[in-house]
């Protein structure tokens, strides 16, 4: 039921937007037309005991941007990274290559079709902020990437990360081991360190 209220909230904050585009640009003017049944995801949100954190849900509110509204709880305070991870499999039992625990690892990277470095992932998010109750809501938009992109072969999966992302946002100023800017891993993960929450992405 929290997953059909919040899908019903971003259609009435869709036809809110396309209703301020109409009064702004006049009765003459081209605005676009909403679809009908626009493409929907949602995702349910679990940690590594199988507990449910919350929900995502994904509305193609125009041909190229999308609705992205989170609702979760449980959670430490402070800010998380937040982003479109590559595949649909979220298994909080996976292990590395050499043995070493990494939940949610079957997830892979963030979802980056275009080869860009961190912040400018396709499925890069704003940081997600949790409040001192452990809760956490967010709505942004996006046109990074569509809802129909994420559902290739292997599907798409959200993930809530441990720490706060900093964006690779490391002018050439600073500098790690005297070289200047952010390092591999920063350009790659923003720092968000591991991954606490988890959601495989499905059609609605």
């Amino acid at each position: 039921m929290k997953i059909r209220r919040i899908v019903t909230g971003v259609a009435a904050v869709a036809a809110t937007a396309f209703a301020v585009t109409l009064a702004t640009t006049g009765a003459g003017s081209a605005a676009p037309t909403p679809q009908a049944n626009p493409p929907t995801a949602v995702a349910t949100i679990k940690d590594v005991t199988g507990a449910t954190l919350g929900t995502l849900v994904l509305v193609q509110v125009s041909p190229t941007v999308v609705q992205v509204a989170v609702n979760v709880s449980r959670l430490p305070a402070g800010f998380h990274g937040f982003h479109i991870h590559t595949t649909g499999i979220c298994d909080p039992n996976a292990v590395d290559a050499a043995g070493n625990p990494v939940p949610f690892g079957t997830a892979g990277g963030h979802f980056n079709p275009g080869g860009a470095t961190h912040r400018d992932h396709a499925g890069d998010l704003p940081p997600l902020l949790v409040i001192s109750s452990g809760t956490a809501t967010a709505a942004v938009r996006t046109d990074r990437f569509t809802v129909n992109s994420l559902f290739d072969a292997d599907g798409s999966a959200i993930i809530v990360h441990a720490a706060p992302d900093n964006l690779a946002n490391i002018p050439t100023r600073y500098s790690a081991a005297g070289v200047p800017g952010p390092d591999a891993a920063t350009l790659a993960t923003g720092d968000a360190g591991g991954r606490t929450g988890c959601g495989v992405l499905t059609r609605r």
